[in-house]
């Protein structure tokens, strides 16, 4: 009675199929490092007394042209090594009156993801200081470079909403960078607020956390949706499981972690300028 018809997939089967290759192709494509050599780099900056100096020493000049007129950030940029370097900072806050740095994620991601939209740079450093964990190895003044992101206060206990709350970002390999500038490695895990309580112990155990910041798993993401390569530079102010009070040591601590920072950043710069993203 001649061959049996080949049965034909049903239309709602296809459209599944269309929908999950168009979620999955792009995020394959994003894993792939861009190619040729590192000529663009921004680095992001929270505070200006961070910045300053690191400004300074490159010789960077204050542009206008970089973020709109209505927005507090800044930006200061020139050439090291045969790089475009962009410093950005989120300025001073004026909606709340303090003109305190802006600091945090929303100040963060957004001033990162305006410069990327209009610089488009090659890779973004994101340096600053953080707090370190002495289960990881962690003193005063060490220098991590970050190998992922993750949030541990943003709780959302809904699949598939507690994946996403938790947002784990790989950052761009730097195993050879890390070792020529003598620096440690490990999960950047990134929360709103400079003290913890018991459920923050619980859930930056959970990410694997080495240091613990206040902007860069925020920075991950906009660099994540503009498909740039990123890391974090992180230098140790506190102890966040030495027991002692955050601010206090943190105050204490900062001026060495800065100086820390400043002699790591220009070393940072450096090596990345003029090379592939393989050969970081």
């Amino acid at each position: 009675k001649g061959q049996a018809k080949q049965k034909k997939m049903p239309s709602s089967t296809t459209a599944i199929l269309l929908l999950i290759v168009s979620l999955i192709a792009p995020s394959i494509f994003a894993l792939d490092m861009p190619k040729g050599p590192i000529r663009s780099v921004v680095v992001s900056i929270a505070m200006e007394a961070e910045a300053t100096p690191f400004v300074k020493h490159l010789g960077l000049e204050a542009s206008d042209d970089v973020f709109p007129p209505a927005t507090p950030f800044r930006a200061f940029r020139g050439t090291h090594g045969g790089c475009d370097v962009t410093v950005v900072t989120p300025g001073k806050d004026a909606v709340y009156g303090t003109g305190a740095d802006n600091v945090c994620t929303v100040p963060a991601a957004l001033a990162s993801f305006l410069a990327l939209q209009k610089l488009k740079p090659d890779l973004l450093i994101n340096a600053g200081t953080s707090g370190g964990f002495k289960s990881k190895g962690a003193e005063i003044g060490d220098v991590f470079l970050t190998t992922s992101a993750a949030r541990h206060d943003r709780r959302i206990p809904l699949p598939p909403f507690d994946v996403y709350g938790v947002g784990k970002i790989d950052s761009a390999p730097v195993s050879k960078l890390a070792e020529e500038i003598g620096a440690k490695t490990g999960t950047c895990t990134t929360g709103d607020s400079l003290d913890k309580h018991d459920w923050d112990d619980r859930h930056m155990e959970e990410n694997g956390a080495s240091v613990k910041d206040m902007e860069y798993a925020a920075i991950a993401w906009s660099c994540e949706v503009n498909n740039v390569p990123h890391f974090g530079v992180k230098v140790v102010t506190d102890i966040v499981d030495g027991g002692r009070p955050t601010d206090e040591e943190f105050l204490e601590n900062l001026h060495t972690a800065a100086e820390s920072l400043q002699k790591a950043l220009p070393d940072v710069i450096d090596h990345v300028c003029g090379k592939n993203h393989d050969e970081l």
